[in-house]
């Protein structure tokens, strides 16, 4: 289930991607399968090595097109083990909102990504996620959890403090913000209640065989309760006189380095 939307934030391959945070993989698996040079990082030592597992299997099986590599590492998102402009793409899905020093974050997404790279943040709605901290304070009071609701004025506010040019905005997964409200009221560790798994098992059966009611459903219903906020956004190129000097002269450098951070959990 990807809540970036690749139609509206283009991906070619050969491009340096780093998925920043990112947890079991989802948006890295598929910048792998369309040709990209992938990092995947998070902070979580098990969740890597679930992503560097599934990387091998997917190069066994032929998923990824010639070209493509991918690597799963550890690191940590306020300070990037990765030189200044060495990525394409710098994707953040579902982060932002557990980090207290979020302008930090995006101050270390926007140095390692280069003049006229691209740039997708996906945050909590308000509005869904409004009704959850409501109905539930031990859904967002949990040592790593939400510490923040973003409204999008205020997130696309920080992108522009820090540089960027948002170009793009929408909303996603509005049939899984009915699922988290009943996890919410009937308890956020309570998976046995009828309704939160008679719920679960819609959204499973949606993901696996996408049937065109649902589908149209939610594009439907998106701009009214999507789950999501996903904003796009590019970072400005550097002025003429500064042009091949500091950070974009050395870009082939950069992508060694960015590769050699991650050697011992690569599938190239």
């Amino acid at each position: 289930m990807l809540t970036v939307d690749f139609s509206r934030f283009p991906l070619a391959p050969g491009d340096r991607v780093l998925d920043l945070g990112c947890g079991a993989g989802r948006h890295a698996f598929e910048c792998y399968r369309r040709g990209a040079r992938v990092v995947a990082l998070d902070r979580n030592a098990e969740e890597i090595r679930e992503v560097a597992k599934w990387f091998a299997a997917m190069k066994e099986a032929g998923e990824a097109p010639a070209g493509a590599t991918a690597t799963a590492m550890e690191g940590d998102a306020l300070a990037l083990p990765f030189p200044d402009a060495s990525f394409d793409v710098v994707i953040i899905s579902e982060v932002m909102e557990h980090i207290p020093d979020d302008k930090g974050v995006l101050a270390e997404m926007v140095r390692v990504l280069r003049p006229g790279g691209r740039i997708a943040v996906t945050v909590p709605r308000y509005g869904p996620e409004k009704v959850c901290w409501t109905l539930s304070d031990a859904y967002h009071e949990v040592e790593g959890g939400h510490i923040r609701i973003y409204k999008a004025d205020q997130l696309l506010a920080r992108m522009r403090e820090a540089g960027l040019r948002p170009y793009g905005t929408h909303h996603a997964h509005a049939l899984h913000s009915p699922y988290w409200w009943l996890k919410c009221a009937f308890g956020v560790d309570n998976d046995k209640a009828l309704p939160v798994r008679a719920y679960h098992k819609l959204l499973v059966w949606d993901i696996m065989k996408k049937p065109l009611a649902t589908r149209l459903a939610e594009r439907t219903l998106n701009p009214l309760m999507g789950k999501s906020f996903v904003a796009y956004a590019t970072k400005p190129h550097l002025p003429r006189a500064e042009a091949g000097t500091g950070a974009e002269a050395g870009t082939g450098a950069d992508a060694d380095a960015v590769t050699a951070a991650g050697a011992g959990a690569a599938a190239p």
